[in-house]
């Protein structure tokens, strides 16, 4: 049987061809499974009040570093060269959620909850010596607010922090403690 030359020309290219799709579909196949990079810096920050973070919480420490009232105004807080910052520690030790920390006067301790994304606390307990310092001034009203959280924002990328919304629009920031 004879093969035109035009048909002998087709029949040439055909391997050729081949080739170029066989290679052509790796390619593709390789990008379609390829990783984006980007460091984290660049990746967009996570919703902080996103119910699942709150379950980070559990075995962490936090010092108070900021607390905004519902005007917008910014409460006075004590800080460490005022003596002892006020601490949340958060403990699964032994199986159960306990809570403790210092209150700007007092050691205060008690049970918590993380639940639909919110962070809550059972009846806390704690120490009785009264104080004359700023951190005296602010410990009834800081016991009162971990009463009446509304919403439980946690950020775990640097800076680690956790916000806690009160229902009187108050917000509580702390940053986390290495201890």
């Amino acid at each position: 049987m004879l093969q035109s030359s035009s048909a002998r020309g087709v029949a040439r290219f055909i391997p050729y061809a081949r080739t170029a799709i066989a290679a052509l579909s790796v390619a593709a196949l390789c990008s379609a499974c390829a990783i984006p990079k980007h460091p984290d810096s660049e990746a967009a920050p996570p919703d902080p009040f996103n119910p699942a973070a709150t379950q980070l919480l559990d075995d962490t420490s936090w010092v108070l570093s900021g607390w905004k009232q519902a005007d917008g105004t910014a409460r006075a807080i004590p800080s460490a060269d005022q003596g002892a910052p006020i601490t949340l520690v958060l403990s699964t030790d032994k199986g159960q959620r306990h809570a403790s920390g210092f209150s700007g006067c007092n050691r205060y301790m008690g049970s918590y909850a993380l639940k639909d994304g919110k962070l809550s606390f059972g009846t806390l307990g704690g120490t009785r010596m009264a104080c004359a310092t700023p951190g005296g001034q602010i410990e009834g009203p800081y016991l009162d607010a971990l009463n009446h959280i509304d919403r439980t924002g946690v950020q775990m990328r640097a800076p680690q922090q956790m916000q806690l919304v009160l229902d009187n629009g108050d917000t509580l920031t702390f940053d986390r403690s290495a201890k």
